[in-house]
């Protein structure tokens, strides 16, 4: 996408020169006079800030455009001036669609420039983690109490200076789950169990559940045998001070672990938006799409998911595809999340959310145009089944839904040590790896200062450029991927996973 510049401090912002509506950055009255480019109006109706309106008449059936591409169609005339949104706009969107590959001409990187690093911790098998933790994981819902015990207790007790913390990731499943559910539990499991940020992973199980000790170890392949420490609480007397005891061995393997300067190419961050609104396709996700250009550009990995939020946006995205083969991945991939909410009977475009709706955002073309800023312009270089671990450098799409807990933890699972999850509506999550909120607007990142990492709201406050704002998030994470800057998440000991359930529980 090509957009124009965004003016300092402006009432209404025009994304791109061919689009039929504004977005309005500010509430604007019915009878305001607005000035945008070489386009004067009166507003017709009220707006509310991060909703759009229109630039010129549209006639009923006309395409909406918004980016530079059609966000669905008007279902009435709209005036010039008048407020645009669910009253008069409809999607485009319905079923699975055929697609076409036609590459986008590749942009010539810049050679030769240095390449940053990074403070972390470099495990025998040549991945980087940007934290040394002891995580605590159970293979089932039952155990969860004994593991979130042994975690705190273990915190509790612990001095060692070279184990940045302990902490357990409860989940309800594990026993009377079958088919896809008991694959998806031990897919999360198995990928948290070799993420680089766990210096030492505990396992703790009940012994009869399902989601067996022995199935979940194999899942997890080849993980550094001296860095994990695994038991079934039926087959010992204190499941406690086992745990406890295997805390502090796991301590002691770790005594040597130290950071070292690593280049930003050993760097995997993942990319996720929650809570969306109008502003977030101006400020937050594009700034989010140059950090991902940037560290793609270094060598290193973006992984972008949200699925159903690519519904409308996706041929951008195929396009990008660095081959037929990922191109033909990436069909797969959007077809088949069509065609599983097809199959429960829902419609595969009714995606924003109330809060969404608030925010400005009217349909999944909008929402999704905005929310595949994320991955900038970076080549797609691999697709990524849930579960999945990254393999390749590059932007990597991975098969999650939009849901914020589910796909973070995926995000994480896939092996992202960081996560870029912007929001215009402001959320509390956190999850295991350093989670990096990005508001979209001021009034959030002043409210809930608590929760928000980053503001990138200041590009329509008028004090930061986006060139500004790329290079202070650029260092932002390179001292939260160091441990020189704790997330908020991890200030206030919020950390939690979710997993995708989407079968039957017996």
């Amino acid at each position: 996408m090509e957009f124009e510049e965004v003016d300092l401090a402006p009432e209404a912002v025009r994304i791109h020169a061919a689009d039929s509506v504004a977005v309005a950055v500010r509430p604007l009255a019915a009878g305001t006079e607005v000035s945008i480019g070489d386009t004067a109006l009166v507003l017709q109706d009220d707006v509310p800030a991060g909703h759009k309106f229109a630039l010129h008449d549209i006639r009923a059936g006309d395409d909406v455009v918004k980016y530079g591409f059609t966000i669905g169609h008007a279902i009435q005339f709209i005036p010039k001036g008048a407020w645009v949104h669910s009253h008069n706009l409809k999607t485009n969107l319905d079923g699975t669609l055929s697609y076409r590959y036609e590459p986008v001409p590749r942009e010539e990187r810049a050679s030769g420039t240095a390449v940053p690093t990074f403070m972390g911790y470099r495990r025998a098998n040549g991945r980087v983690g940007t934290r040394n933790e002891i995580w605590v994981l159970n293979t089932v819902g039952c155990v969860n109490t004994a593991s979130d015990m042994i975690a705190r207790m273990a915190r509790e007790r612990l001095s060692s200076t070279h184990v940045d913390g302990v902490y357990s990731f409860s989940h309800p499943y594990g026993c009377s789950q079958l088919g896809d559910d008991l694959v998806n539990t031990r897919r999360v499991l198995a990928g948290l169990m070799r993420h680089p940020n766990a210096g030492g992973i505990i396992v703790l199980g009940l012994g009869c559940e399902n989601n067996q000790m022995k199935d979940l170890l194999a899942e997890a392949g080849d993980v550094d045998s001296s860095r994990i420490r695994f038991f079934n609480a039926q087959d010992v007397e204190d499941e406690i001070e086992t745990g406890l005891d295997f805390v502090g061995e796991l301590a002691e393997v770790m005594a040597a672990d130290r950071r070292e300067a690593c280049p930003v190419s050993d760097l995997v961050i993942g990319l996720k938006c929650g809570g969306s609104d109008g502003y977030s396709g101006i400020t937050a996700n594009p700034l989010v799409g140059r950090i991902a250009d940037r560290i793609t550009d270094y060598g290193g990995t973006a992984i972008l998911t949200e699925v159903p939020e690519m519904f409308g946006a996706e041929q951008m995205l195929m396009n990008r595809a660095a081959d037929e083969t990922v191109f033909e991945a990436i069909v797969g991939m959007v077809n088949r999340f069509k065609e599983y909410f097809l199959a429960h009977g829902q419609p595969v475009y009714e995606n924003p959310s109330p809060g969404n709706k608030e925010g400005g955002l009217t349909t999944l073309e909008d929402k999704s145009l905005g929310a595949t800023q994320k991955g900038g312009r970076a080549i797609v270089t691999q697709v990524l089944e849930y579960g999945e671990p990254v393999r390749k450098k590059g932007l990597a799409l991975l098969n999650a839904p939009g849901n914020d807990a589910v796909s973070s933890t995926a995000l994480t699972v896939s092996g992202a040590g960081v996560l870029l999850f912007t929001t215009g509506r402001g959320t509390p999550l956190g999850f295991p790896a350093p989670t990096v909120k990005i508001s979209t607007n001021t009034r959030i990142a002043e409210k809930k200062s608590h929760w928000i990492d980053f503001n990138a709201g200041a590009l329509l406050d008028g004090t930061k450029t986006m060139d500004e704002l790329a290079d202070d998030l650029f260092q932002y994470i390179l001292d939260v991927a160091s441990g020189r800057t704790l997330t908020k998440n991890e200030v206030h000991g919020v950390r939690e996973i979710a997993i995708w359930k989407q079968g039957v529980t017996v």
